[in-house]
């Protein structure tokens, strides 16, 4: 059993659906009804719009049933009463054997219970062989939500795992600054100045296009210290749900993406044909696009030089902490939630409603000493 991503070549009713997964037996048969349930979930629907998430289901809904058929384990089996299901030693095993966090366990458990009740829905099963529990949310449910919601309160499968609140991993000015130090490789040092002061996931960081970046000393209406504004398209990058936001450049940064491009960025591009430019601004020195998991590897040898976990989204989250800070501190004219939220293209507010929870349960000092030490900072780094 295997799961393959779906290139151009999946075309239906004249629509391609290239990065649908695909469950594949081993006989090369498709996984049924789990490849129904893709279908129908990520294709038809039109809820989960960004490929990453297909990828996602794609990966979670693969790990249950490769368990299964490596253990010889039929999903529409029941459990005589007392015993484990299926689901009761998948959970078991995602964490005790394969070392999966909770989140993560649970998340795949959700959809895993989400594609049991569609199976009751379409008739393959009579019942779904898992309890559930009435638990009370405090924001609005995700696409994983699977059952109705009201009055705050949802039903939940029995057998997720206990799952502590944690705090949102960022990094402090300190750590920010030794990551810097670390950072010797000229467009690791950028890709982490552009996630980290712009709030960019790390695939928008690694499609951030070449047509976007530009001298800002040639513009006579930019003074220099000001805040550029680029609108970011799904036509020309990555976006998540493609859905079109604007995020703010600091004139230097934008200084330094225009001298990267000019300088490293244009060597490292001639050795490719004329016919085969790459858009993305950031390239390696073979003249490629950075993959999916390069900025993971990036990332994974900083943590071990500096002594501390480093990973792309906490500096989405440092983004996220210091913007918002910054903008209460100097008396945004405006709801600095809404503006953060807007860079950061949150579809909801509560999403970034959460940075402001943290700001007020940390001390001032383990989040910004000074009002622009932030800026101050890349500036005293030359960047």
């Amino acid at each position: 059993m295997r799961l393959v991503l779906a290139d151009t070549s999946l075309v239906v009713q004249g629509r391609s659906f290239e990065g649908l997964p695909l469950l594949v037996n081993s006989d090369g048969t498709a996984v049924e009804p789990a490849q129904t349930f893709l279908w129908e979930v990520l294709a038809t629907s039109g809820r989960a719009r960004s490929l990453l998430t297909w990828a996602k289901y794609g990966r979670d809904l693969y790990d249950y049933f490769a368990f299964l058929d490596a253990n010889k384990l039929d999903w529409r089996a029941t459990a005589p009463a007392g015993m484990p299901s299926s689901i009761d030693w998948y959970r078991d095993w995602s964490r005790a054997e394969a070392g999966l966090n909770v989140t993560t366990i649970n998340a795949r458990l959700r959809l895993v219970a989400r594609f049991y009740e569609w199976a009751v829905k379409r008739g393959h099963i009579d019942a779904v062989p898992f309890q559930s529990t009435t638990v009370r949310i405090t924001r609005p449910p995700g696409f994983l939500a699977h059952v109705e919601t009201s009055d705050g309160r949802m039903q939940s499968p029995c057998h997720l795992l206990p799952q502590p609140r944690s705090i949102i991993k960022f990094l402090t000015i300190e750590q920010a600054r030794l990551c810097l130090r670390e950072l010797s490789n000229v467009t690791h040092r950028l890709m982490f100045e552009l996630m980290i002061r712009c709030g960019l996931r790390q695939v928008e960081c690694r499609t951030f296009p070449l047509a976007y970046v530009f001298d800002p000393t040639r513009r006579r209406d930019l003074p220099p210290g000001a805040m550029i504004r680029v609108a970011l398209d799904a036509g020309d990058m990555k976006l998540k749900y493609d859905q079109p936001r604007a995020i703010d450049v600091p004139y230097a940064l934008m200084q330094d993406l225009w001298a990267y491009a000019v300088r490293h960025r244009q060597r490292r591009e001639r050795s490719r044909d004329a016919d085969n430019r790459q858009r993305a601004l950031f390239l390696t020195e073979a003249g490629e696009a950075y993959g999916d998991t390069a900025l993971t590897d990036v990332f994974s040898g900083l943590s071990r030089r500096v002594g501390f976990r480093v990973r792309p989204h906490m500096l989405r989250h440092s983004y996220g902490t210091y913007a918002l800070m910054r903008l209460r501190k100097h008396g945004f004219k405006g709801e600095p939630l809404l503006y953060v939220r807007d860079r950061m293209g949150h579809s909801s507010v509560a999403t970034t409603s959460v940075y402001l929870h943290l700001i007020n349960q940390l001390d001032a000092h383990l989040v910004l000493l000074h009002e622009d030490e932030l800026d101050a900072m890349f500036a005293a780094e030359g960047g």
